[in-house]
């Protein structure tokens, strides 16, 4: 259902009889333009609709190009390098605007920043153009208008969303400021608002009137407004509304298929693409490949995401950073150091050539880690076992380790890859947007603050105890046996007080949800980044020079300064962020 809103829009221009005499065939809409009236029905409704899930993975081709990595669904950006979880790898050249965000020295002028802005109000703009086209439309049921509207208004709030995490104060654009003939976004609406209220009450429709199963995988359902809007809310720390409607997604929820959301028995089965769009995905950006599109549908944003030499061809970024890895230590109960983690570091092989022997850590580990981090001498899906520096670009630039969960398999090459690009990294992965997990830790969050420790517990348990079953380990190849320490244990003992539920669950997300783009985000949220991540700049720039001096600045850096182009196209009616 992606990527076909060009290809409809050119089918609906139409070019008229070829032999015919009739007066009539002058009578067009000019060649490029949207034509209104031939959209306000059933069918051209849905496409449109489908114009605007197509934004999701943050790419576009059509007669313009929008997005790219820097607009990546995933934020590997913007939410794991900015939040901690990883380095931006490769070389120092390459990609150099990356450096700038990873050193928390954003300029505004900064591309990436304008890509990822053009993109989410491009899809800003085509929820909007179906809920402009919608009222001519007299061949939809009420229960189509319903449906039509309440997934245009979900996805103008994710949209929303988006913005709103990167820049604080955004623009709110509704089909009232939305030009059906140019589909760009006024950029005179001013940024002086804050447009949670409009964000909630778009989600708060999509809950309201979306159907509990949807007749495509992949199309927003009741169950994943109803946990965008729990999310949305927890953003604006309204607990416990968050909490009625997040456990009625808990509860009741079930994906497009009518199964139970659940979390799968595998957590490797959340990032493979051959068991996508499980019980535990709750919405996702969906990706194909081998489709005809010369992989204009795969998951694009995340194609410089794996090792670099041995059996992979590109591109050695996004590699973990020894503090994320050192997260996943565990003490003898098997339960992770909140706050002395960093201590006696997991061993690497940084400096170590591929012909000299190194032996992997042997202190207990939590299983995730090997799912989330590839590392030297454990197995790399099923490529044997990691290769160390030699499938690194520039270890002593971006360190010993590479990103696992964006990467396809040996077996899956040319089949789930698209054989038709110029690297074989352009996967059918989707990029979970939100998925079941997500769900049990934000009901953790939610009892945690309002002071239920017992059930906070229970919830950060329940994710705890699918990673402490063997059918979530990497065993050595060929073999029933662990490939490192495993040790996951249960928080058997009641937590003393809030403050220590409240690192429970926070780092619980971290270790659960590890390099998939909401680190940042949630640090932001909960008012902890200046002060976790200046630890985390302390630690990590005894190992990576290049981040010796680098600060994090409370009040500026918690957002990314507002696109300089788009000041400039608004005559200055935008205003930029404090200390830009």
């Amino acid at each position: 259902m992606r990527k076909l809103l060009y290809p409809f829009i050119i089918s609906c221009l139409g070019v008229g009889g070829l032999i015919s005499c009739d007066k009539s065939y002058l009578d067009k809409s000019t060649y490029g333009t949207l034509d209104a009236a031939s959209l306000a029905n059933k069918n051209g409704l849905e496409s449109l609709l489908i114009g605007s899930y197509s934004m999701l993975d943050g790419y576009s081709v059509g007669t313009t190009t929008l997005g790219s990595w820097s607009s990546a669904a995933s934020n590997w950006v913007y939410g794991s390098i900015a939040g901690g979880d990883a380095h931006k790898g490769s070389t120092g050249t390459d990609q150099p605007e990356i450096n700038a965000i990873e050193a928390y020295i954003p300029i505004p002028t900064n591309g990436f920043f304008s890509d990822k802005w053009k993109v989410v109000y491009e899809g800003v703009t085509r929820a909007n153009i179906v809920l402009k086209t919608m009222p001519g439309a007299t061949d939809i049921s009420a229960a189509d208008r319903k449906r039509i509207e309440g997934e245009a208004r979900f996805l103008r709030a994710h949209y929303h969303f988006e913005a709103k995490k990167m820049w604080n104060l955004v623009p709110f654009i509704d089909e009232t400021m939305t030009d059906f003939q140019v589909p760009n976004v006024k950029v005179n609406v001013a940024n002086d608002q804050n447009i949670w209220p409009r964000i909630q009450a778009d989600l708060q429709f999509a809950y309201d009137n979306l159907p509990e199963l949807q007749g495509a995988i992949g199309r927003a359902n009741k169950w994943s407004a109803g946990a965008m809007l729990g999310k949305c809310l927890l953003f604006q720390k309204k607990y416990a509304e968050a909490k009625v409607v997040l456990e009625q997604v808990y509860q009741r929820g079930v994906n497009p298929s009518g199964v139970k959301y659940g979390l799968l028995d595998k957590y490797q089965d959340n990032f493979n693409a051959a068991t996508k769009n499980s019980r535990e995905s709750i919405f996702a950006s969906q990706s194909s490949v081998n489709d005809g599109a010369s992989a204009a549908n795969a998951n694009y944003g995340d194609v410089l995401n794996a090792p670099y030499g041995g059996p992979f061809d590109c591109c050695g970024f996004f590699q973990p950073s020894q503090d994320l890895v050192n997260s996943y230590k565990v003490s003898a109960t098997g339960l992770p150091d909140f706050d002395t983690y960093n201590t006696n570091p997991v061993t690497s092989d940084e400096g170590i050539a591929i012909t000299d022997p190194f032996t992997p850590y042997s202190g207990t580990v939590d299983s995730r880690l090997d799912w989330t981090v590839g590392r030297r001498g454990i197995p790399f899906l099923d490529y044997g076992p990691h290769q160390g520096i030699s499938w690194q670009r520039d270890q002593a630039y971006g360190g010993p380790y590479n990103t696992k969960k964006n990467v396809y398999y040996k077996s899956q090459k040319g089949t789930l890859t698209d054989g038709s690009f110029w690297a074989s990294t352009v996967t059918a992965i989707n990029t979970n947007l939100i998925r079941f997990a997500d769900v049990i830790l934000w009901l953790a969050e939610c009892e945690a603050e309002g002071g239920d420790l017992t059930k906070a517990r229970a919830y950060v348990n329940e994710v705890r105890a699918r990673a402490a079953k063997s059918s979530s380990w990497v065993m050595k190849d060929g073999t029933n046996s662990p490939a490192a320490n495993y040790k996951v244990g249960l928080y058997e003992q009641a937590w003393p007080d809030q403050a220590t539920a409240r690192k429970a669950v926070h780092f619980e997300r971290k270790l659960e949800l590890g390099m998939e783009g909401h680190r940042f985000f949630d640090l932001v949220r909960w008012g902890e980044a200046e002060s976790t991540l200046t630890k985390y700049l302390q630690y990590e720039s005894t190992l990576r020079t290049y981040l010796v001096g680098v600060k994090f600045t409370a009040g500026k850096n918690e957002y990314f300064p507002i696109p300089q182009r788009q000041i400039d196209l608004s005559n200055n009616v935008l205003k930029q962020n404090t200390g830009y």
